[in-house]
């Protein structure tokens, strides 16, 4: 502050602390001057107000490093420099933590294009085409997809229906998977099952897969066999059989054999295209291979499963094999007909009149029914039908009621024969003719006393 805006300021003080402690003398004059004393006063306070603004303002202006220390300074927003209106920053668009200037977000100058949520005013104009992309399916999910698809269609047995469902995946590099998997998937299934796999490679040729893939498909079979083995010993014959029957639906050309062969130098493989080879070698042999998995159990006529099952009772009792009779009852795949396997074997037990043939029977009968192969159900109506024949079957064996009673109470006692069963089977009182002095009448075997 400079000295000409010192000495005012003192003087405007000093005056107006000599009329407040009335330095002036007290004559009638001052008297009449009290009166104005208070407006006075309001109006040199304002102007020492004024003055006092307007001296530091002149001093901040002439001076470089003023530091203000009046609190009405400290949140202000106006800058220091005395420049600027004291509006935010950058209209409120800057500073830390905050969302930007109202209204940015529409703006599309920083907007990506690539950002699957964005959207242009040029969609509606018809500019942009948009297009269904679906991703290229990997491996594993092409495995978990034929393995679903496959199964369904072991079901419904609709080939159509599991190429729409191929289809909708998108497999265009890996098609022979479909194929690879497709086969592995049989291994572990029936003959029937097989069949149907064959039937569906040769409907697949030309529209899911092409001739190619289905080469590619076998080469990695061929060479997976070892690993294969471990969960299918017979894999080789299996696999075989899958080749041959590609061969004789045209999927493969009959030389792809031999490529095979100067190609894969591995034991299995070798036992495996041995075998497709033989098969296709026979006398009509592109004719026997539609056959090649066999008919489907439901498909084969009656007196067919009559005599395989014949044959299979057959087998056991010459050669008391459980286990290879339990295998070709389960590959006739006829679990609804195997009420016609227990009629058999009582059948069979009543004309042996054979000890140790009812023991086997009873064995056998035991064993399947533990192992649910032969379902209680199953078991029930082949007695039943053994009970209801009886009066035929005693014409030809005139002691086979006397067996019957016996071989039940031994199944009784096996446990796989319910006592509702026993009540069941027919009785036939013992009688007899008595001479002609009694009238040719036919008495009760009971004794008279």
């Amino acid at each position: 502050m400079d000295k000409d805006s010192s000495e005012s300021a003192d003087i405007l003080v000093d005056q107006e602390n000599d009329i407040e402690n009335g330095a002036v003398g007290g004559n009638s004059e001052v008297s009449k001057s009290v009166d104005n004393l208070s407006t006075d006063h309001r109006v040199k306070k304002k102007a020492k107000r004024g003055l006092l603004r307007q001296i530091s303002k002149e001093s901040l202006s002439n001076s470089h490093s003023v530091v203000v220390t009046q609190r009405s300074w400290k949140n202000t927003r106006r800058p220091r420099n005395g420049r600027g209106r004291g509006l935010p920053k950058k209209g409120g668009a800057g500073g830390k933590g905050v969302w930007g200037k109202p209204g940015s977000e529409l703006v599309e100058e920083d907007v990506d294009m690539n950002d699957p949520n964005y959207e242009s005013d040029s969609l509606d104009n018809g500019d942009v085409e948009l297009k269904t992309i679906i991703p290229e399916a990997s491996a594993d999910e092409i495995r978990k997809s034929t393995e679903s698809i496959v199964l369904e269609y072991y079901e419904h047995g609709d080939t159509d229906e599991a190429a729409a469902a191929f289809e909708d995946l998108n497999i265009t590099k890996d098609s022979f998977l479909i194929i690879q998997f497709a086969i592995e998937i049989a291994f572990d299934h029936k003959p029937s099952h097989r069949e149907m796999t064959s039937v569906l490679i040769s409907d697949f040729y030309g529209r899911i897969v092409k001739q190619r893939d289905i080469a590619l498909a076998f080469d990695t079979l061929l060479r997976n066999l070892p690993d294969l083995m471990l969960d299918t010993p017979d894999a080789p014959t299996v696999l075989g059989n899958f080749l041959a029957r590609a061969v004789a639906d045209d999927c493969l050309p009959p030389k792809i054999i031999q490529q095979f062969k100067e190609k894969i130098e591995e034991e299995h493989a070798q036992a495996a295209l041995h075998r497709s080879e033989t098969l296709l070698s026979m006398k009509h042999g592109l004719v026997r291979l539609d056959n090649v998995w066999g008919v489907g159990g439901g498909l084969r006529p009656v007196k067919y499963l009559v005599r395989q099952m014949n044959l299979l009772l057959q087998e056991y009792l010459s050669s008391g094999d459980m286990h290879e009779a339990t295998r070709c009852l389960v590959e006739l795949e006829v679990p609804h007909f195997h009420h016609e396997l227990v009629y058999e074997a009582v059948v069979m037990t009543l004309e042996a009149l054979s000890s140790s043939v009812e023991e086997a029977m009873c064995r056998l009968l035991k064993s399947l029914s533990a192992a649910v192969i032969i379902t209680p159900d199953m078991m029930e109506r082949g007695f039943q039908r053994v009970y209801e024949d009886m009066p035929d079957i005693i014409l030809d064996v005139p002691l086979a009621g006397t067996v019957l009673e016996r071989f039940v109470e031994q199944c009784h006692i096996a446990g796989f024969i319910s006592e509702d069963m026993v009540k069941k089977m027919p009785t036939r009182g013992r009688k007899r003719f008595v001479s002609e002095g009694d009238g040719g009448r036919i008495k009760d075997n009971k004794a008279t006393i």
